[in-house]
């Protein structure tokens, strides 16, 4: 393990550190296409309890990915960035 100083290229600093909203983006992304196809597959296999089951988590990344398209839209304003929201 390298104990030097950060490597090149690299955005965060050590006061104020890279953020992993875009890795949360895609995990949450992912995890909902996966929830809703498990839940059309339950449904279609006549487990209709699991699909509500799995309809809810699906819902909760909903939740979370709204929560991180906020977070992201504070990070730029405080950043000063004029990018737009989905970028």
């Amino acid at each position: 393990m390298r104990l030097g100083g950060q490597p090149r290229r690299r955005r965060g600093t050590v006061d104020r550190p890279y953020s992993a909203l875009n890795l949360r983006l895609i995990l949450a992304s992912v995890g909902l296409i996966g929830w809703v196809a498990l839940a059309v597959l339950a449904f279609l296999g006549g487990y209709s309890l699991v699909g509500w089951l799995l309809i809810a988590a699906a819902a909760f990344a909903v939740i979370d990915l709204v929560v991180i398209q906020l977070r992201r839209r504070a990070r730029r304003r405080s950043d000063g960035d004029g990018h737009s929201l989905f970028e």
